[in-house]
C-alpha cells in the first residue's frame, strides 16, 4: 500500500536530539516545514552509518531548503545515543546533527510499510510537505544504499511544482526547463530537448 498521496502517519516517539539529548518526537510538529524521513536496518551496521553520514554532511542544503531530516530504526534511543557517541574511525556515525528515533515497538516502520520479517526497517525514505502529506515515497532492500543527492533533488522538484504549477519531467534538476501539465507542454518539451 502506496502512502503517497495521503497523510503521513503520525507518531510520538523517543529520539535522540542533535544536542545528544533524549526527549519525545513527534511528527506533526514538523508541519509548515518538508520533512525527509527515512528508516534504516539497524544501528552498529555497515550500509547505514554511510547514508547517515552522507544524510549529515548534506543537512544545511536541506536545513536552507525548509526541510528537517529525520532518521528512524527499530533500535532504542540508548542505542542510537551510544552509536551517535562512538567515532566513524570505530564504528559509530559522529555527532551527526539531525534526529535518531526510537522505533523499538516497531509501530512507525509498519505504519510506513516498510517493516521486514517483522523484526527490521527497509530502507524506506518518504518526503512530506508542509502540510503532512506524503508526496515522495522510495523503499530500497537492505544492501542498497540511498542516493541523497535524488532526495535533495526531489525536495527542489516538489517545491518547484509547488510554487509554479509546472510538472518537472525525467532527470530535471533545479535550474533547468519544467513544462506545462498538457499535452502541448509536453510536446514543446520535448521538441525544444530532443
Amino acid at each position: 500500500m502506496s502512502l503517497v498521496t495521503k497523510e503521513a502517519p503520525d507518531f510520538t516517539a523517543n529520539a535522540v536530539l542533535p544536542d545528544n539529548s533524549i526527549a519525545e518526537l513527534t511528527l506533526s510538529s514538523y508541519k509548515g516545514k518538508y520533512v525527509v524521513l527515512f528508516f534504516y536496518p539497524l544501528d552498529f551496521t555497515f550500509v547505514c552509518p554511510t547514508e547517515i553520514i552522507a544524510f549529515d554532511k548534506k543537512l544545511d542544503e536541506f536545513k536552507k531548503k525548509n526541510c528537517e531530516v529525520i532518521g528512524v530504526s527499530v533500535d532504542s534511543e540508548y542505542s542510537h545515543w551510544a552509536w551517535k557517541n562512538t567515532p566513524p574511525e570505530k564504528g559509530g556515525i559522529g555527532n551527526i546533527q539531525y534526529p535518531l528515533v526510537a522505533d523499538i515497538k516497531k509501530s512507525i516502520s509498519r505504519d510506513y510499510g516498510v517493516l521486514f520479517d517483522d523484526a527490521i526497517a527497509l530502507r524506506g525514505l518518504f518526503l512530506i510537505d508542509k502540510e503532512g502529506v506524503v508526496r515522495h515515497a522510495v523503499i530500497n532492500d537492505l544492501p542498497l544504499g540511498r542516493n541523497i543527492d535524488e532526495a535533495l533533488r526531489m525536495v527542489d522538484a516538489l517545491q518547484y511544482v509547488e510554487e509554479y504549477g509546472e510538472v518537472c519531467p525525467a532527470n530535471w534538476q533545479e535550474g533547468e526547463d519544467a513544462m506545462a501539465p498538457t499535452a502541448d507542454g509536453v510536446a514543446e518539451y520535448l521538441a525544444e530537448h530532443a
